[in-house]
């Protein structure tokens, strides 16, 4: 995990996510090569799903993540943080980078949830997709080092790292849209209608590329720059962050979910659309496409462009699904950072515009 102390910092360990310090480091002695206390615990103020801890000792740090406090009441498949650990630890030694799993602990009656230890690193995320701090090749660097980064995800033959079970078989849009939908009607604040219309449209029109299931890689779920830790002077990404989502899945869910970045207005949910990207020195959608598709081979740019639409109106349903949990727990006071209620307020705009893109398609 990062060195979030500059850009977002820690906190005291609010009441709903506390447990039993004592526990927690007699548990970390017993299972932990070489851990030491004392122990200290902070929290970070980021993450609205899964709470994540920074563990202070005299010798080293850790980031622990966990489930939300007992008092959350957790959705179906929710918060897997055992597969978050899971996955890490198959792809550490591909080229994919991750910080290294220390330690699981599934046993809820040591904190009252399950957590894992990873190792700390230091190193910067990047928060506004725009680089306005980044010179004009720096920018560049970033965004094609993000590139890479998927593109040699999306390489992984998952039975090669001992992850052919990870993920169901079957159509994998027709289970996410399915799985979607349930989350949000499950976290209803109040009615979106938008939401109502892509629930019924979305399993009626997915086409068929997105219907290739010998198509199958390891899919992150969540790829965006701020799940990014890089180098604090180079372009290059130290670990992958927040696997919460990851499955198998196909490529191309998680590619056009990644590239929604496109699309969503600029200072609305880490969008850059609408920005002079040229001038920037970040590459367009389609050059970013195309230089996706020949790191990968798994599709031609060209033949993508009939099918984006609906690329486009599946991953913003799912983004205005995930924000509609968020604002279903700053309802129930469960949310673990201060900017859940300015992301839960995201749900409405983020189905309206999914909406426009399913009317194209």
């Amino acid at each position: 995990m990062t060195d979030f102390s500059n850009f977002i910092g820690t906190r005291e360990v609010s009441p709903a996510h506390a447990f039993d310090l004592a526990r927690l480091e007699s548990w970390l002695t017993e299972n932990l090569p070489d851990f030491a206390g004392p122990l200290k615990v902070e929290m970070f103020k980021g993450g609205q799903s899964n709470p994540t801890y920074k563990l202070l000792t005299p010798r080293r740090a850790y980031v622990m993540r966990a489930k939300p406090g007992p008092v959350a009441k957790l959705l179906p498949s929710a918060h897997a943080i055992e597969r978050e650990y899971r996955v890490q630890k198959a792809l550490a030694g591909s080229a994919v980078p991750v910080a290294e799993m220390l330690a699981l602990c599934e046993d809820e009656s040591v904190i009252g949830r399950a957590f894992y230890v990873m190792e700390f690193l230091d190193g910067r995320v990047l928060w506004d997709q725009s680089l306005p701090n980044l010179s004009r090749d720096a920018r560049a660097a970033i965004y094609d080092e993000m590139n890479r980064v998927i593109a040699a995800l999306h390489s992984v033959e998952p039975d090669s790292v001992g992850l052919s079970d990870y993920g169901k078989p079957g159509n994998y849009f027709e289970r996410q849209i399915a799985r979607w939908s349930k989350q949000y009607q499950a976290s209803i604040t109040e009615p979106i209608e938008a939401m109502d219309r892509l629930i019924d449209w979305l399993p009626s029109h997915i086409p068929a590329s997105a219907r290739d299931d010998r198509l199958v890689r390891i899919v992150h779920g969540d790829y965006r720059l701020d799940n990014l830790m890089f180098e604090r002077d180079q372009p290059v990404v130290r670990a992958v962050l927040d696997w919460e989502l990851s499955t198998l899945g196909h490529p191309l869910a998680d590619f056009s979910y990644h590239c929604m970045a496109w699309h969503i207005p600029v200072g609305a949910f880490r969008g850059i659309g609408g920005l002079d990207l040229e001038s920037l020195g970040i590459p367009s959608e389609a050059e970013y496409i195309a230089r996706y598709c020949e790191r990968t081979g798994i599709a031609n740019p060209k033949d993508l462009q009939a099918d984006w639409n609906f690329y486009l109106a599946y991953n913003l349903f799912r983004i205005a699904a995930i924000l509609q949990g968020i604002a279903k727990r700053v309802e129930a006071g469960t949310a673990s950072s201060a900017q859940a209620r300015a992301s839960a307020a995201g749900a409405r705009p983020m189905a309206e515009l999914a909406w426009t893109f399913a009317q194209k398609a």
